[in-house]
């Protein structure tokens, strides 16, 4: 008779090897998340399905107020640009765009070969703005709407709500946010999302700054990117560069989702901000085509629509020093179609 003292670390090490290829194979089973089956972050970087780099360099275009000057998209794509980002309600502020409307949109942008980025405005400001909405809200709107985005995430970020927060009770913004992110996902949304910071998209308070990587983590995909607006706060060369290289440091994925030349609260340093971009390699979203109010006409990139009648902000931009011309590059997405054309009809219909 073996000793069963012997005989225990025999058997121990026989299940030890069966449960060491057990552990793989159920591991395949039930992954934690779905894998992005379109744009995805990758250490700090924003990826196209296929694991190309893509870095933004578009505009922003008020639809929502215009919803008549959709040509505007074929002529953004024109000065080079390959991204739009397009300003759409929920319905609580202002005129809400439904299903259809937003199904076109998407459609227009691939049409015209712009990745498409789509944002809720009526949360701009909450608890500064009368009447400005909550993070909730937008992803309800997003559900709502799902219809319209599913199957395009190689084509379409969701932007959660422009400007969540004013200055009032930014501190809410954090939990608010992945409160926000995860409706999405429980929702099955597998978009890379976009989130703006608090402090009318400036954040000046750092709330998303510091709070960033925990918003990350908080999506279950790991798949959503951060957005902030630079306009007066950031009015040097130094502070551009500090809040952008600390997202870049801590590989965590950042665009200036909105900026301009010029604004109400002071002077953003514009060629600081291109620069910044140009040099680490992410996105930049210029502030905006055309129909701005009075008080801010100056941030319209053209005169009354008319893409022939370019500003002095939009020279700036378009044709200036790391503007979109010199920088743009399209995504590869489209790249089954000769320059200038439609993409074929299967990628139309994705």
């Amino acid at each position: 008779m073996k000793s069963p003292t012997r005989a225990a670390p025999r058997m121990a090490a026989v299940m030890a090897a069966l449960l060491g290829l057990l552990v793989p194979l159920l591991g395949l089973g039930t992954p934690a998340h779905a894998a992005p089956t379109g744009f995805r972050v990758q250490n700090g970087r924003l990826l196209e399905a296929n694991g190309n780099d893509f870095v933004m360099r578009g505009v922003n275009h008020a639809h929502t107020w215009y919803p008549t000057r959709i040509s505007s998209i074929a002529n953004i794509k024109a000065k080079r640009a390959n991204t739009v980002r397009v300003v759409l309600a929920n319905g609580d502020r202002w005129t809400r765009n439904d299903t259809a409307d937003v199904a076109n949109v998407v459609s227009q942008c691939k049409r015209n070969r712009l990745i498409c980025v789509l944002e809720v405005h009526d949360t701009t400001g909450y608890g500064d703005q009368s009447g400005a909405t909550t993070l909730s809200r937008a992803a309800d709107y997003w559900i709502s709407i799902k219809s319209a985005l599913a199957g395009q995430e190689s084509y379409v970020i969701v932007n959660i709500g422009n400007e969540p927060y004013g200055n009032n009770n930014a501190s809410r913004w954090t939990a608010d946010t992945k409160g926000a992110i995860q409706k999405l996902r429980n929702a099955g949304l597998n978009h890379t999302l976009m989130v703006d910071a608090p402090n009318w998209g400036q954040d000046w308070s750092f709330t998303m700054r510091d709070n960033a990587a925990s918003v990350f983590a908080a999506d279950r995909d790991r798949n959503t990117v951060f957005s902030v607006h630079m306009y007066g706060v950031y009015n040097t060369a130094a502070k551009v560069n500090d809040y952008l290289n600390r997202f870049v440091a801590a590989k965590l994925p950042i665009v200036v989702g909105e900026f301009g030349f010029n604004h109400s609260d002071g002077n953003p340093d514009e060629d600081a901000i291109m620069a910044a971009a140009q040099r680490l390699g992410i996105g930049y979203l210029g502030w905006s085509w055309s129909g701005n109010s009075s008080d801010v006409q100056y941030l319209d990139l053209v005169t009354g629509f008319d893409p022939n009648r370019l500003t002095s902000w939009g020279q700036r931009l378009f044709n200036g020093a790391n503007g979109i011309a010199a920088t743009s590059k399209e995504a590869r997405v489209y790249s089954g179609a000769a320059r200038g054309t439609s993409p074929t009809a299967a990628q139309a219909d994705r």
